[in-house]
C-alpha cells in the first residue's frame, strides 16, 4: 500500500527522430551549401590558379572533410546526442568540446544572420519600377556618383559607382571606423527582425519543423541557381568569364598560400566541428546509413560550389565584355560579390528586378538554411544537457524564443552605422581558420587515440553493418591530425592584423574583441577538463583514466571497454 503512495517519476518525454530519410539529407545539406558554395568558392578558384586549384581542394577534402564530416555525422546517430552530450558520453575528459562548439555556433548565429537583414533590404529593393542602385538620383548619391552601364572610366579616381554608393551609404550608411558606431538603422534593424522570426519558427517545433521547412528553403536555391546558371551561360561574353574561372596554372601550387585556401574552404563550406552535424546525425535511426549519406552530401556541396563558379563568372565576363573592362576588376569574393558585384551585374541584363528578385531570394534561402540549423544545433545541444526540464511541455520553445531574443539584442550594434566593422570582427574571429582546425586536431585525435578508431570503426558497422574504408580510420589516426597541424601552424605564421577593405587599421581594443571572440569558446576545453579532474577521486592518473571512459549507456559494442581506455591499442 505504502508503495503507491510514493510519487512516481514523470516519464521523460521522447526525443524526436526525422520522418524520413529525406528530411535529414535536405536539412544537412541546408547547413553545408551555403554562401561560401556561392561568394567564396569560385573566387578562390580563379585566384589560386583556375582548374589546378581543385588538386588541393580535393586533397584537403578526402583526408579532411569526407573523414570528419563521417566522424561526426555517424558519431551524433550512435550516441542520439547532440554536440554537448555525445562528448560526455565517448570521452568525458573532452565534453568542453561540445562547449566550445555551442559558443561558436551562437556567435555564428549573431553575425551571420545580418547578411540576411542586407539581402532582405536589397530583395525590397527590388520591387520598384527601377531598381534605386542603377542610378544616381536618390538622396544618398553624392555629385560624383555615375552608373558604370554608360561610363566605363574605371580609371577616375574622383567619381563613385551608384552601386557602391547604394551599397555604403544606404545599406549600411557606414561611418568612419569602429570608434564611431552612429546609429542603429532601423530598417536594417526591422529587416533582422524579420530574419530571426523565420528562423525561430522553422526551428520551435524541433525536427517536426526542422524537417518540413527544409523540403523548400533547401530545394529552392538550386532552382535558383539553376536558372542563373542558364541565364548567365546565355550572356555574350560568358566563356570569356568561364576561362577566367578554369583556366589552369599550376605554377600557382607552389604557392602554400594557395594549399591554405584550399583547407579553410574545406572547414568553411562543410559546418564541420561546430557540432551541427552531430546534431542532425543525432535524429537518425540507429540503422540509418549515415556513412553512404556523407560521401553523398559532400559530393552534392563541392558539386555544388563548382556549378556555382559557372553561374557567377558568366555573368562576370557578360560584365567585363559589356563595361570593356579586365574580369580581374570585377571578380570579388565575399559581401563584395553579392553586395555590388552582382547587382551591378543585375542592371546590364533585361528585367533587372526580375533577375534581381530571383538572386537574392536564393542568397535569402541559403542563409536563412544555415541560420536555423545552427540554432536547432544549440537547442538540441542544450536540451539534451537538461533533458528532465527542457523536454516537457512548452520549455524547449521558450529556450528558443530567449536564444533568439539575445540574440537579436545582441546583434542590434551589427546593424548600426558602424556594424560593418563590427560584422568583420565576428567574421574573421569566430568561425576562423585556427579556431576551426584546433578542434579538428582535438576530435580526430580524441577519436582514434583516445576512444580508438578501430572501435569507432566497429560502432560505425554496428550500426550499418560494415566497416569504413581504412582510409577513413587511418585519417583519424594520423593524416587528419597532421594535415590540420601543418594548416594552422602556416596560418599562425602568416598571420597579419586585420583591415576593412584593405585600408582601414582597427584600433587595439577592437582587436581585443575578436581575440575574446575566438579564445571564449576554445576556453571551454581546458575550464571543464580541470573541472572534471578537479571534483574526481584517486590519483591524478586515476582520475584521467576514469573520465576518458565511455559512459555505460552507450549502445552495446560501445561498452567494449579496454582495461586501459585511455591507451587503446588498436
Amino acid at each position: 500500500m505504502a508503495s503507491n503512495l510514493l510519487p512516481t517519476k514523470e516519464p521523460l518525454e521522447e526525443r524526436g527522430k526525422w520522418a524520413n530519410k529525406t528530411e535529414f539529407i535536405l536539412s544537412v545539406a541546408g547547413a553545408v551549401i551555403g554562401l561560401g558554395n556561392v561568394w567564396r568558392f569560385p573566387y578562390l578558384c580563379y585566384k589560386n590558379g583556375g582548374g589546378a586549384f581543385f588538386i588541393p581542394y580535393i586533397l584537403f577534402l578526402v583526408t579532411c572533410g569526407l573523414p570528419l564530416f563521417v566522424l561526426e555525422t555517424s558519431l551524433g546517430q550512435f550516441t542520439s546526442q547532440g554536440g554537448i552530450m555525445c562528448w560526455k558520453q565517448i570521452c568525458p575528459l573532452f565534453e568542453g568540446m561540445g562547449y566550445a562548439s555551442a559558443i561558436i555556433v551562437f556567435y555564428g548565429c549573431i553575425s551571420y544572420i545580418v547578411i540576411l537583414a542586407w539581402a532582405f533590404l536589397y530583395l525590397f529593393s527590388s520591387f520598384s519600377g527601377e531598381l534605386p542602385w542603377a542610378v544616381c538620383n536618390n538622396t544618398w548619391n553624392t555629385n560624383a556618383c555615375v552608373v558604370l552601364n554608360d561610363y566605363n572610366d574605371t580609371n577616375n579616381r574622383t567619381s563613385s559607382s551608384s552601386v557602391i554608393e547604394f551599397w555604403q551609404r544606404r545599406v549600411l550608411n557606414i561611418s568612419s571606423g569602429i570608434e564611431d558606431m552612429g546609429n542603429i538603422q532601423w530598417e536594417l534593424c526591422l529587416c533582422l527582425l524579420l530574419s530571426w522570426t523565420i528562423c525561430y519558427f522553422c526551428v520551435w517545433k524541433g525536427v517536426r519543423s526542422t524537417g518540413k521547412a527544409t523540403y523548400f528553403t533547401a530545394t529552392f536555391p538550386f532552382v535558383m541557381l539553376f536558372v542563373l546558371l542558364i541565364r548567365g551561360m546565355s550572356l555574350p561574353g560568358a566563356l570569356h568569364g568561364i576561362k577566367y574561372y578554369l583556366y589552369p596554372n599550376p605554377s600557382r601550387l607552389a604557392d602554400p598560400q594557395v594549399w591554405m585556401d584550399a583547407g579553410t574552404q574545406i572547414f568553411y563550406s562543410y559546418a564541420l566541428c561546430l557540432g551541427i552535424l552531430t546534431t542532425l546525425g543525432s535524429y537518425n535511426k540507429y540503422n540509418n546509413n549515415c556513412y553512404k549519406d556523407s560521401f553523398y552530401l559532400c559530393l552534392l556541396n563541392s558539386g555544388t560550389s563548382f556549378i556555382s563558379g559557372f553561374a557567377i563568372f558568366s555573368i562576370l565576363g557578360y560584365m567585363s565584355q559589356k563595361q570593356g573592362i579586365d574580369i580581374a576588376s570585377v571578380a570579388d569574393s565575399g559581401p563584395g560579390l553579392v553586395f555590388i558585384v552582382y547587382p551591378q551585374a543585375v542592371t546590364l541584363l533585361p528585367l533587372p528586378q526580375v533577375w534581381a528578385v530571383c538572386f537574392f531570394t536564393m542568397i535569402i534561402l541559403l542563409g536563412i538554411d544555415g541560420q536555423f540549423v545552427g540554432l536547432e544545433s544549440i537547442v538540441t545541444s542544450l536540451t539534451d544537457v537538461f533533458p528532465s526540464h527542457m523536454r516537457k511541455g512548452y520549455y524547449r520553445e521558450l529556450l528558443l524564443l530567449l536564444i533568439c531574443a539575445v540574440s537579436f539584442f545582441t546583434g542590434l550594434p551589427l546593424v548600426s552605422q558602424g556594424g560593418a566593422y563590427l560584422f568583420q570582427i565576428f567574421d574573421h574571429y569566430v568561425c576562423s581558420g585556427p579556431t576551426l582546425l584546433l578542434m579538428a586536431i582535438l576530435q580526430s585525435s580524441v577519436i582514434g587515440w583516445i576512444y580508438g578508431a578501430q572501435r569507432f570503426s566497429d560502432n560505425i558497422a554496428d550500426m550499418i553493418g560494415y566497416k569504413p574504408v581504412s582510409l577513413v580510420k587511418y585519417c583519424w589516426l594520423y593524416v587528419t591530425p597532421a594535415m590540420c597541424s601543418g594548416t594552422l601552424i602556416f596560418l599562425l605564421l602568416r598571420y597579419s592584423p586585420l583591415r576593412f577593405n584593405h585600408s582601414y587599421v582597427y584600433p587595439g581594443w577592437a582587436y581585443g574583441i575578436g581575440w575574446f571572440l575566438a579564445t571564449s569558446s576554445l576556453a571551454m576545453i581546458p575550464i571543464i577538463m580541470v573541472c572534471k579532474l578537479a571534483n574526481g577521486k584517486g590519483t591524478l592518473w586515476q582520475r584521467i583514466k576514469k573520465i576518458s571512459k565511455p559512459a555505460d549507456d552507450l549502445p552495446v559494442r560501445a561498452k567494449e571497454i579496454c582495461l586501459n581506455p585511455c591507451l587503446s591499442k588498436e
